[in-house]
């Protein structure tokens, strides 16, 4: 079903797309400036978890299928690079995320891949349609890379705290 949209919207979702990019790269390199806790580390996927009630929108509905496998792109594919890439060191007592070169250009590179298919996938589906794949597919990326950075923070605040002790 083709909706007609105000102000070019296929123009603007990619601009969107790469503003968004831009700013999560912008906040990660701040990140490993200022020390990481188990709330900084989770809240982001609940404040993202917010854009579900784009799904409130009848256009923006999808079959589960492709949810699905939006979620499980994001999860398998587009989080194993970002876990991968993410690690902490201590600098005077504070847990912090260590600058990585390669992050900024594995985020490049999936927001590359990203911008791809999303002009490949909005000849087939419509604009809201998707926004909704794409939307799922980003929380599918972000959803496991925190609970891996969460579950990494535990296990290094445990062995800094193993080795503090013995010492």
């Amino acid at each position: 079903m083709a909706h007609t949209l105000p102000l070019h919207l296929h123009w603007l979702a990619p601009l969107a797309a790469f503003v968004m990019a831009t700013t999560m790269i912008i906040f990660r390199l701040r990140a490993a400036n200022r020390p990481v806790n188990v709330q900084k580390i989770l809240l982001p996927p609940l404040g993202m978890s917010t854009g579900f009630l784009m799904f409130v929108y009848p256009p923006t509905h999808i079959p589960w299928s492709w949810a699905l496998i939006a979620f499980l792109t994001g999860s398998l594919l587009f989080s194993v690079p970002l876990i991968r890439a993410t690690a902490f060191h201590m600098v005077d007592g504070k847990v912090y995320v260590k600058r990585s070169k390669a992050l900024v250009w594995i985020l490049l590179s999936l927001f590359s891949i990203r911008i791809l298919l999303h002009s490949w996938i909005e000849q087939h589906i419509d604009v809201f349609q998707t926004a909704s794949v794409f939307f799922i597919l980003a929380f599918g990326m972000l959803l496991p890379w925190r609970l891996a950075m969460y579950f990494q923070y535990r296990k290094f605040m445990k062995e800094h705290q193993r080795k503090t002790a013995t010492s």
